[in-house]
């Protein structure tokens, strides 16, 4: 038996705490060709079972929550459950593959089996067809996604890998007195490593009170986070049924507006998902309040060595959008701004450092707790939004190329708008999840999305021009100055003249000539 962490955990508590939720992440891969046979779908995915254990294993509840639920093997696993084939109507246009997906990912994954779903979805226009990956959130987040598609899915330009070993033999199901002794000893397990990772601590002052210093700081910058948000129509109750629209962009077009304003590639996406929620506030007649949405944005703290580990590896940062800046470069700059603010604040860092304590802690404690505050329909966080970098090599599956992959994060609690962005082969694709009931803009949001990229890519393409100075005008010649006269012999005073006529007035003596004024300078810009 293995167990969840507690980060783990917590995607299945809010499930528990709310019977509308499902927390199930997705990607849809469109592929083109037609779809291969169902058989040999089958066979590809069951010869990759040995490379993900998690896909024949099967979540267990400790008895009274002692300790985190445990990861164990499936007797009756049937692959044949988990791999489904269904069509589209035609046409088989874009439209009516997110109604699919939306439809898809309103059902639960069955706690009694594996938490995870294949389907195979036929009839996709242009001679395409498409394959949607639904698991559990508990399982995986999105970089540890990743590593899925590189276990399942090939690289197009190398011959598909060799079919794994498989000498998977499932052991039984554990007894309840089983699960109870297992939980005590978590327990002491759990208690003894706390105290470890205390004395390596204590062995390090400096390191440690740096780290507490940091993380004081963090959870200072959570707990202004926690602020209810001014009310709108983005927040509510919520049912149990899913919308789903999504666009597409050029990473390409995104890493420009990045480059020309110096600033991130997240902070362009944030933007991005700003601008379409204010769209979205101005359609419903709302007011722009300043502080009317606050994200929950995932940070990832996956280390390289954890690469091919399938768990949650996340923290969170909260920033509040500036939804009430009209022009779009300068919402750019504000979001820029505080985003750089939050990574000041370790607010990302103390949100890992709770989740390492949790470790230590007893989970009845720590589940009870989330359940409450799951069930409470917190004031503080309006959407997520997530932005995953996707695999950059271009994928296939059974030689057919994967031509696009379009990503899903769920929903919960009284959130009713969720983003999320992943990238592949030079495309960024926005996955746009909303309540049935609620959200019906989904599409329209997602275009928006990509609209508002077209106006950052024309003020990039402004600031990238130079402007044409008028040519300066030309300096006049310098003026040669006039040769020294040379000193001659000292003149004698003349004689005193007797007082007569007048005398005449002597001619003037011809001094050199005057020198001609420079032509006034030409004003730049002038006719």
């Amino acid at each position: 038996m293995e167990h969840l962490s507690p980060l783990d955990a917590m995607f299945l508590d809010a499930e528990d705490a709310d019977a509308s939720t499902s927390m199930a992440i997705a990607s849809v891969a469109v592929i083109e060709g037609p779809a291969p046979d169902q058989d040999d779908i089958v066979r590809t995915i069951a010869g990759r079972l040995p490379l993900v254990p998690r896909y024949r294993q099967r979540v267990l509840r400790m008895p009274m929550d002692l300790s985190q639920p445990v990861w164990v093997d499936d007797p009756d696993f049937d692959i044949g459950y988990h791999i489904r084939r269904t069509g589209l109507p035609a046409p088989g246009d874009h439209a009516a593959l997110c109604r699919l997906v939306g439809r898809l990912m309103s059902q639960r994954l069955d706690r009694d089996r594996p938490l995870w779903e294949y389907w195979v979805v036929e009839g996709l226009e242009g001679n395409r067809w498409a394959f949607v990956s639904k698991v559990h959130h508990c399982m995986i987040d999105g970089m540890a996604g990743n590593e899925l598609y590189r276990l399942i899915f090939d690289d197009a330009a190398a011959p598909p890998g060799p079919t794994a070993r498989d000498e998977w033999r499932p052991g039984p199901l554990p007894t309840r007195a089983e699960l109870t002794v297992e939980a005590f000893a978590e327990l002491a397990r759990t208690q003894v490593a706390g105290i470890e990772s205390l004395a390596r601590a204590l062995l390090a002052p400096a390191a440690l009170q740096q780290r507490f210093t940091e993380t004081m700081r963090g959870l200072s910058a959570l707990a202004g986070s926690l602020r209810p948000v001014a009310p709108s129509s983005l927040m509510g109750l919520t049912g149990g049924h899913r919308r789903y629209g999504s666009a597409r962009a050029s990473l390409a077009d995104i890493i420009t507006v990045a480059k020309a304003f110096q600033v991130t590639v997240n902070d362009v996406v944030m933007t991005l998902v700003t601008g379409a929620f204010r769209t979205l506030l101005e359609s419903r007649h709302e007011t722009l309040d300043p502080h009317a949405i606050r994200a929950m944005v995932p940070v990832s703290v996956r280390p390289p060595q954890a690469r091919s580990v399938l768990d949650n590896r996340v923290a969170m940062m909260l920033p509040v959008l500036p939804v009430e800046i009209a022009d779009p470069v300068e919402r750019l700059t504000a979001m820029h701004s505080r985003m750089d603010a939050l990574k000041a604040s370790k607010e990302a860092e103390a949100g890992e450092a709770m989740n390492a304590l949790a470790r230590y802690e007893p989970f009845a404690l720590l589940s009870a707790s989330y359940r409450v505050a799951a069930r409470s329909r917190q004031r503080s966080v309006v959407t997520v939004t997530t932005n995953v970098p996707g695999p950059r090599e271009e994928l296939s599956l059974l030689g057919h190329r994967v031509l696009e992959i379009l990503p899903y994060v769920p929903i919960s609690g009284p959130m009713r708008f969720g983003v999320s962005v992943l990238t592949y082969h030079g495309q960024a694709t926005f996955g746009v999840t909303g309540d049935y009931d609620s959200a019906p803009e989904v599409d329209a949001f997602a275009d928006d999305i990509v609209d508002g990229l077209s106006h950052l890519l024309q003020a990039a393409a402004q600031k990238a021009t130079p402007v044409k100075k008028a040519a300066p005008a030309k300096k006049a010649a310098p003026v040669k100055k006039a040769a020294p006269v040379k000193k001659g012999a000292p003149v004698k005073k003349a004689a005193p003249v007797k007082k007569a006529a007048p005398a005449r007035k002597a001619l003037p003596v011809k001094n050199a000539p005057p020198v001609k004024k420079a032509a006034p300078r030409r004003r730049a810009g002038a006719g």
